[in-house]
């Protein structure tokens, strides 16, 4: 089930994308010559106007197949010594295709498939709002209250007392109990501080926790013996830990900070992504903080059990990470396109459309065993 899942919010996410180019390129009367669903072998296909239209049997996603896109299928449009009939046909041709565009229409249709990754985002955000969107305690859009505010475990540490008792992140923490003193905090009680502060006057003595998981509304009793890493560390049980709430709005209002949430989350995005390609190229990158398609099936299985809304909100958070991620201007992602386009405009006139080949599908093999990689790691991770 969760494999499905993901696949489905994998198809939706790509299919918006390729849905900005494809009627981008349709509102310049560009010829697209195909929209796939999926990718080859071809399943099924119909054809509507000059477009076919297309069911393939791998499900990752799809295409857009736009004429002239290709360099060296354009080059086959330039006009040569050719008689007035044939020289005609090819003028036609190319007024139709996106090589011959104006630099400004090819680099639109370019990035309509990253603007339509950063809508999708907003829009799922904003129907998160609508419906009732998890939010930090502090972080509430202003003249808003959250309701049923918890204290929940944003994330645990491996081999942590925490981690050996089930606790996960998501959890949320309804009623803490010390053995020692018989202090207990109970519902809105429970804030981080005064949660540490229960753990240190503890010691490293038991103590009884009761917590709820997704949208089970049953209490789950666990015991757990805090512990001191070290002779001058307070005991802790190995979490981080923050209050949260659920922030529910009306229409618009939601739709306006359902916008500044996709901008907040875009900004943290991109410095993540900073972050990476920094460390990677000083030497020090560490793949733990990458995902690829198996990890995300895991993560996919555990925002569906806390809840649509959840899922909703991974949904978004891919999705952003898709449009920041084609924006980057490396071969064969939407960026180094841009790259070659503004290449040529510097330059007053087109690239070989060898080379830009050549370059285009090094890219893709960079890419493809990159991503072989993380799934390499994924696995392992497994285990």
């Amino acid at each position: 089930m969760n494999i499905l899942i993901f696949i489905l919010i994998l198809m939706v996410l790509v299919l918006s994308h390729e849905a900005g180019h494809f009627f981008t390129a349709k509102a310049f009367k560009i010829k697209v010559e195909e929209f796939g669903f999926g990718f080859p072998p071809k399943i099924a296909s119909f054809k509507k106007g000059e477009t076919e239209y297309s069911i393939n049997a791998l499900p990752f996603g799809g295409f857009v197949k736009i004429f002239g896109e290709n360099l060296e299928e354009a080059d086959l449009l330039e006009i040569g010594f050719l008689d007035s009939e044939e020289e005609e046909k090819k003028k036609a041709e190319r007024r139709r295709s996106f090589s011959f565009r104006p630099k400004s229409q090819q680099a639109l249709v370019l990035v309509a498939g990253i603007v339509a990754n950063f809508v999708l985002a907003w829009i799922l955000l904003s129907v998160g709002f609508i419906s009732g969107l998890p939010t930090s305690l502090g972080s509430e859009p202003k003249g808003y209250e959250l309701e049923n505010v918890k204290l929940a475990v944003v994330s645990v540490l491996e081999n942590s007392p925490a981690q050996t008792a089930g606790l996960k992140s998501g959890d949320r923490i309804v009623s803490v109990k010390s053995a020692e003193t018989k202090e207990e905090l109970v519902g809105t009680e429970i804030t981080p501080v005064k949660f540490k502060e229960l753990i240190v006057s503890n010691g490293e003595k038991k103590i009884e926790l009761g917590y709820t998981r997704g949208s089970d509304k049953n209490v789950i009793l666990t015991e757990i013996t805090p512990k001191s890493v070290s002779t001058d560390e307070q005991p802790s049980i190995g979490i981080s830990m923050d209050q949260i709430g659920v922030a529910k709005l009306p229409f618009f209002k939601a739709f306006s900070e359902g916008m500044k949430l996709t901008i907040s989350v875009t900004k943290s995005t991109v410095m993540g992504l900073y972050g990476l390609i920094r460390d990677a190229v000083n030497g020090v990158g560490d793949l733990s903080s990458v995902t690829g398609p198996i990890g995300m099936v895991s993560i996919v299985g555990d925002a569906s059990k806390f809840g649509f809304v959840y899922l909703l909100s991974f949904a978004a958070l891919i999705s952003i990470n898709l449009a920041v991620i084609n924006f980057i201007p490396f071969p064969a992602l939407d960026g180094g396109r841009l790259l070659f386009l503004l290449i040529e405009k510097i330059k007053g006139s087109r690239l070989n459309p060898k080379v830009a080949n050549i370059t285009n599908m090094i890219g893709f093999m960079i890419l493809i065993a990159f991503m072989l990689l993380i799934t390499y790691h994924d696995v392992v991770n497994l285990f």
